[in-house]
């Protein structure tokens, strides 16, 4: 299979297989106007395997929705058909308005227009609280 490279775009790589699907749900690839590539179960010599996502178009990507889903990813901006930064993620320390609070009693699930916000509070076991509530994400 063969997949070409960008022009000008994003590459997001070193994806646990398996998650590719996620970040392009999370991240709403799909009211993108261009072309999306998702590659899975791609043979990886660190990972085994490892899924793919190019996106071929200049886009402000939210690296905390990235954080959050997978550390581990790299994100590699493209121009000129050259790579001209990369970036590597973290757990974001906090999360607005990427999850919703569980707890239906939770300010967050009845009352409109207060933002969804969790704190990191295990970060060995990626553990999430609400900060209103304290629920788990």
């Amino acid at each position: 299979m063969k997949i070409d490279s960008i022009s000008n775009g994003i590459v997001l790589d070193h994806i646990t297989a398996g998650k590719a699907l996620q970040v392009y749900d999370d991240l709403e690839l799909r009211k993108l106007d261009c072309s999306v590539a998702i590659l899975q179960n791609v043979k990886s010599n660190k990972m085994g395997k490892k899924d793919i996502l190019k996106i071929d178009k200049e886009y402000d990507i939210n690296l905390d929705v990235l954080g959050y889903i997978d550390p581990n990813i790299t994100v590699s901006v493209i121009k000129d058909g050259q790579t001209i930064e990369k970036k590597k993620l973290a757990l974001p320390k906090k999360l607005v308005n990427i999850k919703k609070c569980k707890n239906p009693r939770c300010i967050t699930s009845t009352e409109q227009g207060i933002p969804h916000m969790f704190k990191l509070t295990d970060e060995e076991n990626r553990v999430y609280r609400c900060v209103y509530c304290e629920a788990d994400k």
